[in-house]
């Protein structure tokens, strides 16, 4: 996160990296393997994907969750069943919130919209540019505590990266004199179909970061890139890979590579750690993904045997999209018949499938959670 450096140690900050972007020569000898063994784990699950009747049963978790952990590194602390718990108040359109919800839960909120915003643009035919990233980061900072970060507009003061607990400046990105230039050169460089994509993820991520062009969400959009460019540029069929995780489990790791760049031009560095990042998260992706799907097909049976419906695979698939919701929502947007959704949810409750979150009130339906999802997502 972007700080103010007053009383703060400066001592071992290291600078941004003037006129040394794009790198020159790489170590093609240390970065060949693993360019190609995350390219494979990326092609496995990307087929996985692919291979699935409907991907959002296991993206929407994943996405969810994503939300949550990258926020996390920024500092924003919210749980995946308050950030759900605020989207399916968004969903209900019989009346306003009224639950007061945290800041921190809305941001998390945001973070998911904006990657999907970025998405509907792109397959718009919106490039990779610099429109692009503003509009990102004004969806991500449209409400709460990052509106009063200028939403949209790249920074006019210079920032800061730093270790809050010790107090020291860890790196002074970018000047803002000089980062209308710095953004050219990236967005050229994005957009450079010469350039191995993996490789050029890798870069293109650092940079981002190095450029920190923004005064606060700058971890954000340069996590949510990772994936646009994966999909942009073919390695994906779609953008949802996300590696959030990853940099959370090896902060410090991450925080040293990236400033190894600067400091030694430790390109190629960076660029193995990054390709060993996208091969153990697509690994550990793969993972989660069969404990989804074998849930879900799990469930399948069971919401058959316990509803003896035509429509009980509906209703599986919306609890596995929408693990958390009011009431209205299914009954009126699940595609199910009205007065067989109500006893669908009935039944659910009865079978405690379906836990009440919150009883109905006054005019506000009850919202439910599909717990066996959630348990697994949690983990």
């Amino acid at each position: 996160m972007a700080i103010e450096p007053h009383g703060f140690d400066l001592s071992e900050a290291v600078n941004y990296h003037y006129d040394r972007f794009p790198p020159g020569e790489l170590d093609l000898h240390s970065i060949l393997k693993p360019v190609t063994a995350a390219t494979a784990a990326l092609a496995r699950y990307d087929q996985m994907l692919k291979g699935m009747h409907n991907s959002e049963i296991l993206l929407a978790p994943l996405r969810s969750q994503e939300a949550v952990v990258s926020s996390r590194m920024e500092g924003t602390i919210s749980t995946l069943d308050e950030v759900l718990q605020y989207e399916a108040d968004k969903e209900d359109d019989d009346g306003p919130i009224s639950e007061h919800y945290r800041s921190e839960a809305i941001e998390v909120a945001l973070y998911a919209r904006a990657m999907r915003a970025a998405q509907a643009a792109m397959q718009d035919g919106q490039p990779i540019s610099s429109w692009l990233l503003r509009a990102m980061h004004r969806d991500l900072l449209s409400v709460g505590r990052g509106s009063t970060m200028s939403p949209g507009l790249y920074k006019t003061d210079q920032n800061y990266i730093a270790d809050r607990a010790k107090k020291k400046i860890l790196f002074i990105p970018i000047s803002p004199e000089r980062l209308s230039e710095g953004m050219e050169k990236l967005i050229e460089f994005v957009n450079d179909e010469e350039y191995e994509i993996m490789i050029k993820s890798a870069i293109a991520h650092l940079e981002f970061e190095a450029l920190h062009p923004f005064k606060d969400g700058n971890g954000r959009i340069g996590r949510i890139l990772i994936p646009l460019l994966l999909w942009r540029f073919g390695i994906l069929s779609q953008p949802y890979f996300y590696v959030s995780s990853y940099f959370e489990n090896h902060r410090d790791e991450y925080i040293d590579k990236m400033r190894l760049v600067s400091s030694s031009n430790e390109w190629s560095g960076w660029i193995v750690f990054f390709m060993g990042a996208l091969e153990a998260q697509a690994n550990a992706n793969l993972v989660k993904a069969e404990e989804i799907r074998g849930l879900y097909e799990d469930m399948k049976e069971r919401f058959r045997h316990e509803l003896s419906s035509q429509w009980s695979t509906t209703a599986v698939d919306f609890v596995f999209t929408r693990p958390i919701f009011r009431n209205n929502v299914f009954t009126g947007k699940s595609g199910i018949p009205s007065a067989t959704a109500h006893r669908f949810v009935r039944i659910l409750a009865e079978k405690e499938l379906l836990r009440i979150i919150r009883p109905a009130s006054g005019r506000r339906p009850a919202m439910y959670s599909f717990e066996p999802i959630l348990k697994l997502i949690r983990a």
